[in-house]
């Protein structure tokens, strides 16, 4: 192992030299779940490994400020994790505006900081579109190559969940903690569902139920998303700090500006970074993995076009920055004349499978959610004293957006006191949400692509996110929200008032541009993630699948990430 990968008397976390190291063995990009399950993995088995990430390192001991910062009277998403919007600049020419800057973390740990941590397996209808049912493409890998690195990435990540989704196939092992009991407003539209027929199941959870792995139990700060304070849910700063551990190194703010190809022996040479000090630096290494996610790996192959690939690196097919999918999502939200137990806990803890293996598409899949954070905080009601639906549906229409942007309606009087604490009352703690995930397709015409008439801090251009749902997500949301109104209206309860809401930009689960196939006219890496046009290069993440299905993406990241890194110890270094 080399050792200049882990300077003596250099904080893990606080490193501030920022030079290459000599050649390592693996050069990763992104320090998100992808590249901090390589690089751990690797450097555990003795290689050296160098980690390049764009964003900061950030302390654990910040995260109850930031939670704070959060939480504070005109608090944002955004500000929580110092998004940069010279440096993290982006357009959208999409019909439907894309905002990627809500959606991602640049930062060790990359989205696992702020995401809600669900992590089911994806089912075995996902990896088999093409046969099944004519459409999109078959995955070449099936269920039951990835089965054992889903219980690895199980046990890596600290999933509290049973095995009692009856679409998700076999589980070999158990996982690692129990699940997370039902909350209080699920059993309401649990007993729903059981009248109509719709069977469901616990969530897996990649959160601590109990200790794990030197990390406490969640302890119910119910701000998940942003912010775990606790560290009880995971993100994979963990992983890093393991491959640290073993020999890693990690060098934070460094931004990858282009990767220096090699025509002669078909080989990446090297990464160019440059630092906030505007250095700029190569960094060496014999085989190089992008894990930047699926719009930032899209970009930096565009941006390292040269003469032998003039429209971007391993671009031969053509479909780097292609076939983007990302998952919309429809519910209802409204107001029962009952407790709901809003913002209780800020997880999900029921859901249900029941509408994922339709007999033949459209529509397609789509996989409900029972929200236990739906409907204003009592901060927002306090402060906003109107807690109407056409107001709260303007709000959730956009979460980055600061409640407190808009001025009172109607001129309504400022209140204080009881009379205050009496409007509270009446506003809070009975709303509901249910929530359907929807399946896309992938589309060629969805794409990211370099935006030359913008340019980030670096002068680069911007990466441009092309995206549009499509018809065939569009019929699917239709018959999620009919089942989701059935299910509203077998409710044991009196509603008092629901409404429509529509999430068609996504959740932030960007995925595609750098899809896995055979075909090295139609796919950009093979389905051991090596690109197809040069032979040092890999791609971990997202970005290498070929159809996403309704379920949250990264548990498959973290199982190809695992199932590369295999391949990388035994077939190449």
């Amino acid at each position: 192992m080399n050792s200049s990968l882990n300077p003596g008397g250099v904080n893990k976390l606080t490193e501030t030299t920022r030079t290459p190291s000599s050649k390592a063995d693996v050069c990763i990009i992104g320090a998100g779940p992808a590249g901090a399950l390589v690089a751990h993995s690797l450097s555990q088995r003795g290689h050296s490994v160098i980690l390049l990430e764009a964003g900061k390192s950030f302390e654990s001991t910040d995260r109850p400020e930031r939670m704070e910062r959060f939480l504070r009277p005109g608090g944002e998403r955004r500000s929580v994790w110092d998004v940069d919007e010279e440096r993290d600049a982006f357009s959208s020419s999409g019909r439907e505006r894309y905002t990627l800057n809500t959606k991602r973390v640049k930062g060790v740990g990359g989205s696992t900081l702020h995401w809600g941590g669900r992590v089911e397996r994806f089912p075995e209808k996902d990896f088999e579109m093409e046969t099944r049912y004519g459409v999109a493409s078959d995955w070449p890998l099936s269920y039951d190559d990835l089965e054992p690195y889903y219980a690895l990435a199980e046990r890596e990540l600290g999933v509290a969940g049973t095995d009692d989704n009856p679409v998700t196939p076999r589980h070999e092992e158990p996982y690692p903690m129990e699940p997370f009991p039902p909350s209080y407003s699920d059993e309401l539209f649990v007993e729903a569902c059981e009248k109509l027929g719709i069977e469901t199941h616990s969530v897996p959870n990649a959160r601590n139920s109990r200790g794990y792995d030197g990390r406490s139990s969640c302890v119910g700060y119910g701000t998940c998303s942003p912010v775990c304070p606790s560290g009880a849910k995971y993100s994979a700063d963990v992983h890093v700090e393991k491959a640290q551990d073993e020999g890693a190194r990690l060098i934070d703010q460094a931004a990858v500006r282009r990767l220096e190809y090699d025509s002669s022996a078909n080989r990446v040479t090297a990464a160019l970074y440059q630092t906030p000090e505007g250095d700029l630096y190569r960094q060496e290494a014999r085989q190089f993995v992008l894990a930047a996610g699926a719009v930032e790996n899209a970009r930096l192959l565009l941006l390292s076009r040269s003469d032998a690939f003039p429209n971007g690196l391993a671009n031969s097919s053509g479909a780097v920055g292609r076939y983007f999918m990302e998952h919309p999502y429809v519910g209802v939200i409204g107001r029962l004349a009952q407790s709901t137990g809003q913002h209780r806990i800020g997880f999900g803890t029921t859901e249900s499978y029941q509408f994922y293996e339709p007999e033949g598409p459209p529509p397609g899949s789509f996989k409900l959610e029972f929200e236990n954070e739906a409907g204003p905080k009592v901060l927002d009601i306090a402060l906003q004293q109107r807690g109407t639906l056409a107001d709260l549906s303007n709000v959730l229409a956009d979460p980055s957006r600061s409640t407190l942007a808009e001025p009172l309606k109607n001129n309504q009087p400022v209140i204080w006191g009881d009379e205050l604490l009496d409007s509270v009352r009446d506003h809070y703690g009975n709303y509901f949400g249910i929530s359907a995930e929807i399946e896309p397709l992938p589309d060629p015409n969805n794409r990211v692509t370099l935006n030359d008439d913008q340019t980030d801090a670096f002068g680069d251009p911007v990466p441009d996110v092309s995206w549009s749902p499509g018809s065939y997500s569009k019929r699917t949301a239709e018959r999620a929200f009919d089942v989701i109104e059935e299910i509203v209206d077998t409710l044991d309860a009196t509603v008092e008032a629901v409404e429509r809401v529509s999430f068609w930009d996504g959740a932030g689960h960007s995925s595609g541009t750098t899809r896995m196939g055979t075909d090295p006219s139609e796919s950009v890496v093979n389905p051991n993630l090596r690109t197809h046009d040069v032979e040092n290069l890999y791609v971990s993440g997202a970005s290498t699948f070929v159809t996403i299905g309704a379920t949250q993406p990264t548990l498959t990241i973290a199982a190809t990430a695992l199932r590369l890194a295999e391949h990388l110890d035994s077939e190449v270094l």
